[in-house]
């Protein structure tokens, strides 16, 4: 696997700065029940770095304690940590919003048969990958027999009320098949809410649309083909200054399955830890009572991904989010 990160850092990116943090995302683990083409984790079934217990109470702890709004919950397939249903129940009881990574297969696994209505019990928003509304593009991305599994998935969530009731959140994630930006999110959830709507029965809440990051397996894949520095330049030729305002990592932290702190997923990924004075590297127990607001954000040309368009994040489009 190709180390993108000092092609990366040889790019500027204009200076941003933390605003207050609501969100809390937490990676418990880069095991999955599957190896997708574009994965910026680069998980899949062979990996084995997985949080501990004590990690995930230190979680809680920080969420009581900084009184966090929202612990996004990702992986890997974060189900596949034994500390994931522990973590939504507690996080839950302590008044924070928790969301579910979901590649909707996981629903299938093995121990896994109740996880829809766990899911529904707890009120747990679920943000679930699904890169094509067509079977031969998914299966292209993520494998034989992914696409029948993820539409299986989002119809056991429907069978339990997501995206049928308020209070049961259920967003799809579309990432581009290749080097190119992704279609306007409006449009395009139109466009799977009717085909997947009138095919299968599916519905659901919202869309967003994300651009495929230069890093790990889709950065690998470019630099083997030539297409790294054109893919870089398109990121950076898109790049729309008003989207810095709406980026994730204002408001984000992104904490890794040793409990290491960064400024986004996309940073752990590339070795990046959050910077604190003369530290390089710092751990989510030295947080707990410190406020870091305003403290200066890592960034390198990964981040054009985020601004480039419509800007895209963990929440989907910035620009049509903003209109």
């Amino acid at each position: 696997m190709r180390d993108t990160a000092p092609l990366l850092d040889k790019v500027r990116f204009p200076a941003i700065r933390r605003g207050r943090l609501d969100t809390l995302q937490v990676n418990v683990g880069y095991r999955c029940n599957q190896s997708c083409f574009h994965c910026h984790v680069n998980a899949g079934p062979n990996r084995t770095e997985e949080m501990t217990a004590e990690v995930a109470d230190l979680v809680l702890a920080f969420i009581k304690r900084r009184r966090i709004a929202t612990l996004d919950i990702t992986g890997g397939a974060p189900e596949l940590n034994a500390n994931f249903r522990r973590l939504v129940r507690e996080a839950r009881a302590l008044g924070a919003k928790v969301m579910d990574r979901c590649n909707l297969t996981i629903l299938e696994q093995p121990g896994q048969e109740d996880l829809s209505e766990f899911l529904a019990e707890n009120r747990v928003e679920v943000v679930a990958s699904l890169p094509c509304y067509l079977a031969d593009t998914v299966e292209r991305q993520r494998g034989k027999g992914v696409f029948d599994g993820s539409i299986r998935g989002l119809q056991a969530l429907n069978k339990v009320g997501y995206g049928r009731d308020a209070n049961l959140v259920l967003n799809l994630v579309y990432n581009p098949q290749g080097p190119f930006l992704p279609p306007p999110q409006h449009s395009l959830e139109a466009d799977y809410k009717r085909v997947l709507g009138e095919r299968y029965g599916i519905v659901f809440d919202r869309l967003y649309v994300l651009a495929n990051m230069p890093i790990q397996r889709f950065g690998t894949t470019l630099i083997k083909r030539g297409e790294f520095d054109a893919y870089l330049g398109l990121l950076q030729d898109a790049h729309l200054d008003a989207n810095l305002e709406g980026v994730m990592c204002r408001n984000l932290m992104s904490v890794d399955w040793r409990g290491t702190v960064y400024d986004c997923d996309f940073n752990q990924m590339l070795g990046l830890p959050l910077e604190r004075g003369v530290r390089q590297r710092v751990h989510l127990s030295e947080l707990l009572d410190d406020d870091i607001a305003g403290n200066p954000i890592r960034v390198a040309g990964h981040c054009y991904g985020c601004t480039a368009g419509q800007g895209s994040s963990c929440g989907g489009a910035l620009k049509e989010a903003a209109e």
